[in-house]
């Protein structure tokens, strides 16, 4: 790509850029979270719409001058609406964090209670960690896996009849198995509380119809743009009609400015993207990369936690199969141009920043056009890294197969 104005400018951010650029086109990114957007939704990103404040809503905005970003911001909505057969979409949460937050705050008064998954168990920090904000504003409960890796709901059942939620939340960020949408929205029912499910994961597996729209059993569902939904880095609100008023004040003016309308724009690009035929291919083989590569791993002895895999990541618990932390794992797997992210698995006694695990995930190299076959070769040389870390020969021999293979399916063409 040419950045010749900012080679001129700015000659520090050029060079990291230019390394940047390097290291994702001669490495593979397999952190479960990241992907590659297409050069369109590049495009979009870097607009004059990043000129533009337009606080407010489209037909509703604070400054003038907003007729083309009324015009992207309603073609975000439509095409989000359309693409997950939602009532209602608020496209300017700045992420799924806020994202989140905001829906919180629509339904939610200070101290009201939340059931939400465990962040060990697969939950994410959003989900009442107690180092979050909104843990600090709202009474988190958390449920967990149970040792085969299913959740079971006759406990979630038990537990909300105890602890008498306002919200209760589905959704994860480490979780592999499918969750079943109907029980949790029939346990919220019986409580008399809300349903929320957070998808940022699984929600481009969701476009592509790969896995089942949790849209129609929840009161709100959140989402972020990019992971498997291959957009920019942002986030999103659906919701049932009677609830938009809400979540549009909670948004803005609650919780967020002006929204940033250059994302906008780019969200609008990945959305019809993702309404083309193309996308469903695409959702559909990263399942079956996923499953491949559990499948390997697992004949290499390795651990699998929750007992598999029905979505696009794996958890793998190394600490019991190689006596290594997920922290070691993560350094080695970076040493060949494997990038992973360590990860902790249900009720770890090891701490967060040295964990058990590891995440793997495949919606990049999916992206990139690999199939099972690569994903075969790729689980060999993780398991080989793996064994090998402290043979420099072997991780040097290692390092030239993923950079060939980098080069033989490359990002941008």
């Amino acid at each position: 790509m040419q950045h010749n104005i900012l080679k001129k400018s700015d000659k520090e951010i050029y060079r990291a850029l230019l390394g940047e650029e390097r290291r994702q086109k001669e490495g593979l990114e397999m952190i479960a979270s990241e992907n590659y957007v297409s050069v369109a939704v590049l495009e979009a990103l870097g607009t004059v719409f990043t000129n533009k404040y337009s606080e407010g809503y489209p037909g509703r905005r604070y400054y003038g001058g907003q007729e083309f970003t009324d015009a992207v911001e309603t073609l975000a909505i439509a095409r989000a609406k359309k693409l997950f057969g939602a009532e209602h979409a608020n496209v300017q949460p700045l992420s799924g964090a806020s994202a989140n937050l905001a829906a919180y705050a629509a339904i939610l008064k200070p101290g009201d209670t939340v059931l939400g998954m465990d962040l060990s168990h697969g939950g994410h920090l959003t989900h009442g960690h107690p180092v979050t904000l909104s843990a600090q504003i709202y009474r988190f409960v958390r449920y967990k896996t149970e040792p085969d890796g299913s959740l079971d709901y006759k406990k979630l059942e038990t537990l909300a009849k105890k602890e008498k939620p306002r919200l209760i939340l589905a959704g994860f960020s480490a979780y592999t198995r499918q969750l079943d949408y109907a029980k949790f929205s029939a346990i919220a029912k019986k409580a008399q509380a809300y349903s929320m499910m957070d998808m940022a994961h699984i929600a481009g597996l969701v476009a592509g119809k790969a896995l089942p729209n949790p849209i129609p059993y929840f009161d709100i569902v959140t989402t972020t743009t990019h992971k498997t939904l291959r957009g920019p880095r942002g986030g999103v609100i659906f919701c049932k009609q009677e609830l938009a008023q809400a979540i549009d004040k909670s948004v803005f003016p609650g919780l967020q400015g002006g929204p940033h309308m250059h994302i906008i724009a780019a969200k609008a690009v990945a959305f019809g993207e993702a309404l083309k035929p193309a996308f469903k291919k695409y959702a559909e083989q990263t399942l079956k990369n996923a499953k491949a590569l559990e499948k390997e791993l697992a004949k290499h002895s390795y651990k699998i936690v929750f007992g598999g895999t029905d979505n696009h990541m794996i958890l793998v618990d190394v600490f019991a199969t190689l006596q290594i932390s997920g922290k070691e794992a993560e350094r080695a797997l970076d040493t060949v141009g494997i990038t992973v992210n360590k990860n902790m698995i249900p009720d770890d006694t090891r701490s967060p920043l040295d964990p058990s695990g590891i995440r793997i995930g495949v919606p990049a190299i999916t992206t990139r056009g690999m199939r099972e076959k690569e994903v075969r070769q790729l689980a060999r040389v993780i398991d080989k890294t793996l064994r090998q870390r402290d043979d420099q020969k072997t991780l040097k021999q290692l390092r030239e197969e993923v950079k060939k293979l980098c080069k033989k399916f490359p990002i941008y063409h």
